[in-house]
């Protein structure tokens, strides 16, 4: 304790770690009882302005960028995945992220960039905006594979992504294996066609969850049946075309519903969506052969990118934030906790 020396510059160095990795608002360092408790922990702390908590975070993610480009000098090759993803605001974005082995021989990931790409979204544009990220981190000569789902303006960027790195005879294999389609995405399709031949089942269900979310009565009358049943489950889920797994969670979370929907149509003269007990029946074989689907495919795409909040920032903070986030916690070895996916659209119960 003689020897102990505050340092604030310390502590604003971990608080900007701390509001970036944990997705703490700036404001967070103006909280009252935040700043009580500082006070409490050492009378030396001195209260930081949610300007001067950006202005930190910017010199974190700063600082970080330097550290891992001078990593990746390090490796001579990599691979890259990326996706695009639009924003409420309709802005469309596109997340690079870059697969390497390290040193010590250890597999790591990190997000390199969460861009905006300009509208019209055809493979020209994509390929630039992918181009001029992997020139920024230095990699363009050392990409082995880029992975992407198979959308068609897709093909056409890596088709041309491959053409302009090919003018230095730098792909492995003369880039035999540079055009990689995502696994998840495949499966998707192969399923999504599958689930075509039984859509009746699926809308009933489908039908019987807008129905209830058209209107706050409809939900609160529902909660109320699910009470009376003692249904622990506190939320119904809506499908989304767009991942496989959505149509398992809707289906899987209907059936801990199975014995509301009849008493609820009681209630509601309107609703005329009630699953039959055979369609029950196919459900759970949906349900049991989806679910070994959902497993692969949750681990290869993981959980959703970014927040809505931060999603509604400028370009430039949304990615400091997104990627800063992602080199932090590998440097502190924090895992992120699953939050679900934005597509998916959740009815909460009272």
């Amino acid at each position: 304790m003689h020897n102990f020396k505050y340092d604030q510059a310390k502590i604003r160095e971990i608080l900007s770690h701390m509001i970036v990795v944990h997705e703490l608002p700036f404001s967070f360092t103006e909280y009252e009882l935040f700043n009580l408790l500082m006070k409490n922990a050492t009378p030396h702390y001195e209260k930081i302005s949610r300007a001067t908590t950006r202005k930190d975070c910017i010199t974190s993610y700063e600082i970080e960028k330097r550290k891992l480009m001078a990593e990746l000098k390090q490796v001579n090759r990599v691979s890259v995945t990326t996706a695009l993803w639009r924003s409420d605001q309709k802005v469309s974005y596109m997340v690079v992220t870059c697969h390497y082995v390290d040193s010590s021989w250890n597999l790591q990931k990190r997000n390199l960039n969460f861009c905006e790409v300009p509208p019209p979204h055809t493979g020209i544009v994509v390929c630039d905006v992918l181009n001029k990220c992997l020139v920024e981190w230095g990699i363009e000569n050392k990409v082995w594979t880029v992975t992407v789902d198979n959308a068609a303006y897709n093909h056409v960027a890596i088709q041309c992504l491959k053409e302009n790195l090919s003018y230095k005879n730098c792909l492995p294999l003369c880039g035999k294996l540079f055009h990689v389609r995502c696994f998840a995405h495949i499966l998707n399709i192969l399923v999504q066609d599958g689930l075509s031949k039984i859509q009746n089942i699926i809308s009933n269900v489908l039908d019987t969850m807008k129905h209830i979310s058209a209107s706050e009565h409809r939900i609160k009358m529902f909660s109320e049946i699910a009470k009376q049943l003692q249904v622990s489950s506190k939320k119904l889920i809506m499908d989304c075309c767009t991942r496989l797994n959505a149509t398992y969670f809707m289906l899987s979370t209907a059936l801990k519903f199975k014995d509301v929907f009849p008493r609820y149509q009681q209630r509601d003269p309107t609703y005329n969506y009630l699953p039959s007990d055979e369609d029950w029946e196919k459900v759970i074989v949906v349900c049991s052969f989806l679910e070994e689907f959902n497993e692969v495919t949750h681990i290869i795409s993981g959980d959703r990118v970014i927040d809505p909040y931060r999603a509604n920032l400028g370009v430039e903070t949304a990615q400091m934030l997104l990627c800063a986030e992602d080199w932090l916690r590998a440097r502190y070895q924090i895992k992120r906790k699953a939050k679900g996916n934005l597509e998916l659209k959740e009815i909460h119960l009272t």
